[in-house]
């Protein structure tokens, strides 16, 4: 069928987004641009190749694993004629908050824009997605939530920027509402915000087993004085030893400190180093370094003045390093990170720039894979006991579930955990070196 989702009615932002392949007089505009669009998406990088819908034709479409949750499992069925029962199924309202005006309006509208993908593909007829608008401040985002429980809204998504989800988080909590957030800041978490951004603690953990079973034992760490350095060392120090990690050295910097030159002599022992001439060697097998952009390019150029070039120490890193122009940095050269496979996020991103002119931010998977996991919990829910599947128990399936990105899951203190891909820098390109699990080990957190 073909579907028209559209944003305005009457110059007016609409009050939400209804999933039914419908056509409004005003949308026979757009419907005559995009028809082709969304049919080729559909048919040749669309339905077919989401994580989140797989073709009936059972021997060539990828299976789900049977270990998965039975949110994740239902997947497969998705691309089925929805019977009767299903098309009547009670309304769902789900609320997504974004700033769709100020100056992150772009980033915001990209989410969206996201989130209706997902609509497309496995939203019900019933269930309906209500765009409210956090001007991308902590006042607009508590208005924003207040508005989306005032029109009905059971589950929340977003919003995207701490502050804004500290401030929104106040009303969600206190009507019982459980939100699923797209932030980083993990302090913000728990068993009521869901946090299902990208965090380091599972990639830190990933990249540093994969390299203890390579026989890199010693490790240092350099990493910046602030929130996000601090998650890293204690994600570190904490699997180090039961990973078999000898502790080499950890180097703290400031995050606002240009010339890391001092810090980099001092964490790579190069004066004591040079007064043997180098006859106690390397201090370590490998620098894990958790940073990106010109702070990484500064640490591999340190690391090679101060006579540990790539050959000799290994580069690890978590999921900032996941940048193609970084992997262009010789002195970067065969660094490993985690991260989630590319694959699928390029079919994403694919379909992505078919349907809306151009490439969508990296965090825009999130609100692809938000909006599905809570128009499948609902589905599942419905069918099951008439109610949408948004309580805590159902939202931390240990099994996880399968997305954009990966599987994922979260944990019960609302902090989310991924299977990730080990990554590797190699000739200007980034390849993946040890693939990600398709299923979580089978036990409780």
């Amino acid at each position: 069928y073909l579907q028209c989702i559209f944003l305005k009615e009457n110059n007016k932002p609409m009050r939400s987004l209804n999933n039914k392949a419908r056509i409004h007089h005003f949308c026979f505009s757009l419907l005559a641009v995009t028809t082709l669009l969304f049919l080729q998406g559909c048919s040749s990088n669309g339905l077919n190749n989401s994580p989140w819908s797989n073709s009936q034709n059972t021997s060539t479409a990828r299976q789900e694993p049977n270990d998965l949750s039975k949110a994740a499992a239902e997947t497969s069925a998705l691309q089925a004629p929805q019977s009767n029962a299903q098309q009547n199924l009670p309304n769902v309202r789900v609320a997504i908050l974004l700033p769709l005006s100020g100056k992150h309006a772009k980033l915001g509208q990209s989410m969206l824009n996201s989130a209706q993908m997902a609509l497309f593909d496995v939203g019900h007829s019933n269930f309906e997605l209500i765009p409210k608008d956090t001007k991308g401040t902590p006042k607009g985002a508590r208005s924003a939530a207040q508005s989306a429980l005032q029109d009905g809204a059971q589950m929340v998504l977003g919003p995207i920027f701490s502050s804004s989800v500290n401030a929104a988080r106040e009303v969600t909590q206190a009507a019982n509402v459980n939100m699923v957030a797209f932030s980083t800041d993990w302090t913000l978490a728990n068993n009521r915000t869901f946090l299902i951004g990208f965090l380091p603690f599972d990639q830190v953990e990933r990249v540093v087993r994969y390299a203890t079973a390579t026989n890199i034992n010693r490790v240092g760490l350099i990493s910046p004085n602030d929130g996000y350095g601090n998650g890293v060392v204690s994600a570190y120090q904490s699997i180090a030893s039961d990973a078999g990690v000898e502790v080499s050295r950890i180097e703290r910097f400031s995050p606002r400190d240009k010339n890391l030159a001092s810090v980099m002599n001092v964490f790579s022992d190069y004066d004591a180093r040079k007064s043997s001439n180098n006859q106690f060697g390397a201090p370590f097998d490998a620098v894990l370094m958790p940073v990106g952009g010109a702070q990484a390019r500064q640490i591999g150029s340190f690391l090679n003045h101060y006579d540990l070039p790539p050959e000799q120490v290994r580069r690890l890193g978590t999921g900032l390093l996941d940048d193609p122009t970084l992997a262009q940095d010789r002195t970067l050269d065969g660094a490993w990170f985690a991260a989630p496979e590319p694959q699928s996020r390029t079919k994403f991103e694919r379909r992505y720039s078919a349907l809306y002119f151009s490439k969508p931010p990296r965090i825009a998977s999130l609100a692809y894979d938000a909006t599905a996991l809570s128009a499948i919990l609902a589905r599942i829910g419905l069918n099951d006991n008439g109610r949408p599947a948004y309580t805590h128990s159902s939202i931390t399936n240990p099994n996880g579930f399968s997305g954009i990105d990966g599987i994922f899951r979260f944990r019960p203190d609302g902090i989310v955990e991924r299977g990730l891909a080990v990554m590797e820098y190699r000739n200007g390109r980034i390849v993946v070196i040890d693939k990600a699990p398709k299923t979580f080990q089978k036990h409780a957190f």
